[in-house]
């Protein structure tokens, strides 16, 4: 099997390296990319050149991958080659930059070699060096790895560029589960149950994912192990409805919606679904469980009053309060997994809009205000963007937006539609 190296650096150089490093850390201030007026900062990213000189097609296929994973994270912005004429010696400072990425790379059948360089245009330091080895049809896996880091050396938390994204594709009658990249590069099926499965859920550590299939007549939870084996467990099968796995931060326990008992109720398991206790007791539906980052509350609908609002539970006490109040009904919380803060679709005038609120600390805001809907949110793991499902009309697309409403585009142009989206925290 071909691996992705880094290479290693002669002892002496490391320390070098690590020494010059702490130095431009000591006086780095990091970007607060949360922060909601934010200038992008400004990047050039020239084509990689072949080792030896020259520029080819794979050198331009390669910086443009960098560009656009860097641009994804929605605090960067990279000026477009033809604005220094494909130069990577151009005069940086003039063209007003604040970084420049510079690469080379080495390609011998399958193999590919990258050499890539972090330049700060204002002091001319190299901030960050690295060198990938692995093959050509791993080159997206190394040049996340590369844009991961610099995220991480601008704003000192990791970037998400190695980050899958779930969701469930239809086209015809069948649903069935998927998995991609940042930048939908591939599509990955999951599922080939021809039929309807719903509601995918990435396990804590990002190597397996859960979701409910009706192919058997009932609607069981099931779980996909997404590394070689691929292979599939059938975690819940009661009679009725196994539904929407929400696993601790701790990745000890999940919640699930189970109809057992009659009503649909949420219920406290392990992963590997043995029931440690029932949560809710009616009346109504409970469903769509969503933990805070510190593992003490979760987020839930229930419909208890007549129509779906959002409650916290307290998970020490048990104890519930509401806290959506606007719009005609309220669903699918999903809880930050950096902050105190909750997205969820609202039903406003007709239409389903996204709104945040912080429980216990005012009114809720609203995120989106177009006439599409704005269904399943869901977080990117460093907590700074919400993906979710627009519909228009009979259209579904994957979107993703800023928590400050910024930078709202389509994330794929996939054939069919799609829905249920959900971020994995990582590979």
């Amino acid at each position: 099997m071909s691996r992705i190296r880094c290479a290693v650096l002669p002892a002496f150089l490391v320390v070098f390296l690590l020494f010059s490093a702490c130095q431009v850390m000591a006086e780095r201030v990091y970007l607060d990319i949360s922060a909601s007026e934010t200038r992008k900062i400004q990047f050039a990213v020239p084509d990689l050149l072949a080792e030896g000189g020259g520029r080819q097609q794979l050198g331009y296929d390669l910086a443009d991958i960098i560009s656009k994973s860097l641009v994804f994270h929605g605090i960067i912005s990279v000026m477009p080659s033809s604005g220094y004429g494909n130069n990577s010696d151009a005069d940086w400072k003039k063209l007003g930059l604040d970084y420049v990425v510079l690469g080379t790379y080495t390609s011998a059948g399958p193999s590919l070699s990258l050499k890539l360089r972090l330049i700060e245009v204002a002091s001319g330091d190299l901030i960050l060096g690295k060198t990938y080895t692995g093959t050509t049809s791993q080159r997206h896996k190394m040049l996340y790895k590369f844009c991961d880091e610099v995220i991480l050396t601008l704003t000192g938390k990791p970037g998400i560029a190695s980050s899958q994204i779930a969701y469930i594709s239809f086209n015809g009658r069948a649903k069935e589960a998927y998995v991609t990249d940042i930048l939908g590069s591939y599509q990955r099926r999951i599922t080939r149950h021809q039929n309807l499965v719903v509601s995918p859920r990435f396990s804590r550590d990002g190597n397996s994912l859960a979701y409910t299939s009706y192919h058997t007549g009932n609607q069981n939870l099931y779980i996909t192990d997404l590394r070689q084996s691929a292979t599939t467990t059938r975690i819940m099968g009661f009679k009725g409805l196994n539904y929407g796995p929400a696993f601790s931060p701790d990745g000890r326990y999940m919640i699930v919606t189970l109809s057992k008992d009659g009503n649909p109720d949420l219920y406290l398991c392990t992963p590997r679904g043995r029931i440690v206790e029932r949560l809710t007791n009616g009346p109504g539906l409970n469903t769509s469980a969503s933990w805070s980052p510190d593992g003490t509350r979760i987020a839930f609908v229930s419909d208890r009053t007549g129509k779906p609002q959002v409650y916290v539970m307290d998970m020490r006490t048990r104890q519930v309060q509401r806290v959506s109040f606007g719009g005609s009904e309220n669903a699918e919380p999903a809880w930050s997994p950096t902050e105190d803060m909750i997205v969820y679709s609202s039903l406003v005038g007709g239409v389903y809009q996204l709104y945040l609120v912080r429980p216990g600390q005012g009114d809720a805001v609203q995120l989106t205000d177009d006439l599409s809907h704005h269904e399943t949110p869901n977080w990117s793991p460093d907590g700074n963007q919400i993906i979710y499902a627009r519909r228009g009309g009979r259209s579904h697309r994957l979107y993703a937006i800023m928590k400050n409403g910024t930078f709202n585009r389509q994330l794929f142009n996939f054939a069919g539609d799609q829905t249920y989206p959900q971020w994995s925290r990582g590979q």
